[in-house]
């Protein structure tokens, strides 16, 4: 991953001031139970915690993850890769959690991709100051399902490029609650998060959580 965020500019609205940029689905506010999917969040975190990776380099990652569902994404020096069980525990990861499931479901099929059955939630946890550099999302065997991206907690800018490092990226404000969309041509576009802002939400506190559901795994 590169952590560099290059020539981003503030996307446009449209006639009824929503953001509004192409390749991505914005839902507003579609993850409206927070208290339920933090709760959800908690409880897989008491079974495979939160931990900071490091990157193949060795360079420890920005962001703090976890994974429920049939696999996990891990990182080491070994690189980047998905393997059924949490390297942390020698467990399986967690199940993932039906409310979890269900919401990623509505909303890829909000989106228009119907059908979407993740087999993973890769979950990063932001303390202030934390970011996500320019990355593709390339690690799964599947690219013709989307990716679901949950924002809960405190506010994030989220940076949409193209098929480039070196495209021109747009700033997407999220705040809790906001779902994020993505697939078809668009869906190894480079995307990212920049650098939270302190601050504090009424129940994750100064933290902020993105849940990304994915289908890593080869359909059968």
């Amino acid at each position: 991953m590169n952590s560099d965020l290059v020539n981003s500019d503030l996307v446009s609205g449209d006639l009824f001031g929503a953001p509004v940029i192409p390749g991505i689905s914005l839902l507003p506010g579609f993850a409206a139970d927070e208290a339920g999917l933090i709760a959800a969040v908690d409880a897989v975190a008491l079974v495979s915690p939160f931990r900071v990776m490091a990157v193949p380099s060795g360079a420890k990652m920005s962001a703090a993850i976890t994974n429920c569902g049939t696999t996990g994404w891990v990182s080491d020096r070994r690189g980047y890769r998905y393997q059924p069980l949490d390297p942390q525990t020698g467990r399986a990861w967690p199940e993932m959690p039906v409310v979890l499931r269900d919401l990623a479901q509505r909303a890829a099929a909000q989106a228009g991709f119907a059908d979407f059955t993740p087999d993973v939630c890769l979950m990063n946890r932001y303390m202030p100051g934390a970011k996500m550099g320019l990355h593709q999302d390339r690690d799964e065997a599947d690219f013709a399902a989307p990716i679901v991206s949950v924002s809960l907690g405190l506010p994030a800018v989220f940076l949409w490029g193209g098929p480039k490092r070196t495209d021109k990226t747009a700033r997407l404000p999220l705040a809790s609650g906001d779902v994020v969309v993505w697939g078809g041509r668009e869906r190894l576009y480079f995307h990212g998060i920049a650098p939270v802002k302190p601050g504090s939400h009424p129940i994750s506190g100064a933290v902020r959580l993105n849940l990304t559901f994915r289908r890593a795994l080869p359909s059968v």
